[in-house]
């Protein structure tokens, strides 16, 4: 009964989205937008438009460049069905998009819509007066004074990584004394976020055992791959059913694809997980303070903090359960790739360039030995100079994040801070951006744009942070959150956890670097970088994630 109601809708739902193709193709190319008089690159799929490209981690670098080299800053891409889209990396632009008129440009429709079977009522799915009240609640817990308290369990981490890669590295246990740096780093991102986060354990780093909640949250992008961006406006019309994400989390399980189904796998495995965790935190929480002491964390974690939060506030403040429930989803997925994804490229660089990690290393054993204890304080390892300086540079040559992608409500202004030149050949200096609108930030573009960082915008240069930036990017104003880059975004929605992310790459390089000396592989001496939604890097384009590197005990050196 019940299969035969969902082959029912989902017949429905098939005639009423080729309805609305057929009419979103009649609109589109029927009706004048003022977009029509951007320039952009061709399209490269009559359907698909750029999006394919965009879409692909080998196109997307070629685009990318393209997008930063040959025009000025807001450029036209062509969506789905010959949709106009805009992509923007002028920070007066940027600043419109993500502060000043950020009410305007929201999380496009079908992005809301996938986080929420995603990840629940969390930050990424929720707008307006919900989504304030979730960031009031969230950003206590990302102050100085609970990042000093979490420093020493992500020490805890650090040491049982360092443990775990020093009996691989003696034992040699594979033929060309190489191993897998990535595999290792994404281990420890997840157990950071796990006891740091959650106050739960997904990895002891010790061997492989398997953990089914850890190995979804790891499954859930390779999930993604693959077209969700391509067919975005596809996704969207999911809501024709409704907004019960259990019910399109069925619709979606009854599709006969292998990657669907491994994907709606993950998703429930996660969502009970968390649920699970959470009512553990509240049944410590409810007992008192000796139970919660007791558990991973000891009750400094992120979730047993907002869990004691959220019961202390009054009841208008208070989030739901599926609200704190929401946060724990997102939270895992957000901090985990991008924070391995980050360390992976800065151990790359720092392999290149042996002179610079000798010298980050002498930093690191000096602040040590004036220390006297057995670990840095939260202090000592982020006013580290020379690890602040390659922490930042490497974030604004190579954010994880390539893209922040936005969706106008309702119809808008957008100026520029320089005039670009129009197909007719007229001066632009703002555009009339129509309601419903797919804007994409660039934020690596941004971040290498010569005019603001100068003729060596596109060098690895540590050295550039440890004076006064440039006059020119002080005077941008770029809306980002961190050190004048867009790598975590800006405005109401840029990342709450960017200090926690800093902080756990802080720790664990500072703690690698004193242990171990990092060369590139040599039997793979070209490490590739896949411009997937989270950068990956692999042995060639498309391979899986992998990261081999030659690492020996700086003992032995």
């Amino acid at each position: 009964m019940a299969t035969n109601l969902i082959g029912t809708l989902i017949q429905a739902g098939g005639i009423y989205a080729l309805t609305w193709v057929v009419w979103r193709l009649s609109r589109r190319y029927t009706m004048k937008s003022p977009l029509d008089n951007i320039p952009g690159p061709r399209p490269t799929s009559m359907i698909f438009g750029n999006l394919k490209d965009m879409d692909d981690s080998v196109t997307m670098w070629k685009l990318q460049e393209d997008l930063m080299t040959k025009w000025n800053g807001v450029v036209k891409l062509k969506g789905f069905l010959n949709e106009n889209m805009l992509y923007v990396f002028d920070p007066v632009a940027a600043y419109n998009v993500l502060l000043r008129d950020h009410y305007v440009y929201e999380s496009p429709h079908f992005a809301r819509s996938w986080s929420k079977i995603l990840f629940g009522d969390g930050v990424f799915a929720v707008t307006g007066s919900q989504h304030k009240a979730q960031r009031k609640m969230m950003n206590p817990l990302f102050s100085i004074a609970q990042l000093r308290s979490i420093t020493p369990t992500f020490q805890n981490v650090a040491k049982k990584l360092c443990a775990a890669i020093t009996t691989q590295v003696q034992s040699r246990r594979t033929d060309s004394g190489e191993i897998d740096v990535l595999d290792w780093l994404s281990r420890a991102a997840l157990e950071l976020i796990g006891q740091g986060g959650l106050g739960y354990s997904f990895d002891q780093l010790v061997e492989d055992k398997p953990n089914e909640l850890g190995d979804a949250i790891k499954n859930i992008a390779p999930s993604l791959s693959g077209g969700l961006l391509s067919y975005g406006d596809v996704i969207s019309t999911l809501d024709v059913f409704g907004d019960s994400s259990s019910f399109k989390l069925r619709l979606l399980d009854s599709i006969p694809f292998k990657q669907v189904k491994q994907l709606v796998s993950c998703i429930r495995t996660i969502h009970d997980g968390c649920q699970n965790i959470y009512e553990e935190k509240k049944a410590a929480l409810m007992a008192g303070e000796d139970a919660t002491v007791h558990q991973v964390g000891e009750g400094k974690d992120i979730m047993s903090v907002l869990l004691k939060a959220n019961l202390e506030a009054v009841e208008q403040d208070r989030l739901s359960e599926n609200e704190v429930i929401g946060q724990m989803c997102s939270l895992v997925f957000a901090a985990s790739d991008t924070t391995s994804s980050a360390l992976a490229r800065t151990l790359h660089i720092l392999a290149q360039h042996q002179d610079i990690q000798d010298k980050l290393r002498e930093e690191i054993l000096k602040a040590s030995n004036n220390s006297g204890a057995e670990n840095l304080s939260y202090d000592e390892i982020v006013d580290l100079p020379y690890l602040d300086a390659i922490c930042r540079e490497t974030l604004r040559l190579y954010p994880p994040v390539g893209l922040i992608f936005k969706e106008t409500n309702e119809d808008t202004i957008l100026p520029f801070s320089k005039p670009i030149v129009g197909i007719d050949g007229s001066l632009i200096s703002e555009i009339p951006v129509p309601k419903g609108t797919k804007v994409f930030v660039g934020i690596t573009a941004s971040n290498r744009t010569p005019e603001l960082w100068g003729e060596d915008a596109l060098e690895w240069k540590p050295e550039r942070w440890l004076s006064t930036l440039p006059r020119q990017v002080l005077d941008a104003k770029i809306p980002g959150v961190y050190a004048n880059l867009l790598t975590f975004s800006g405005g109401g929605r840029a990342c709450i956890g960017f200090k926690f992310s800093q902080l756990e790459m802080k720790v664990i390089l500072s703690t690698l670097i004193e242990s171990f000396r990092f060369k590139p592989s040599k039997n793979h001496s070209e490490i590739y970088w896949n411009a997937t939604r989270i950068v990956t890097p692999s042995i060639g384009p498309g391979n899986s994630p992998t990261m081999p590197m030659e690492v020996t005990l700086i003992k032995d050196d």
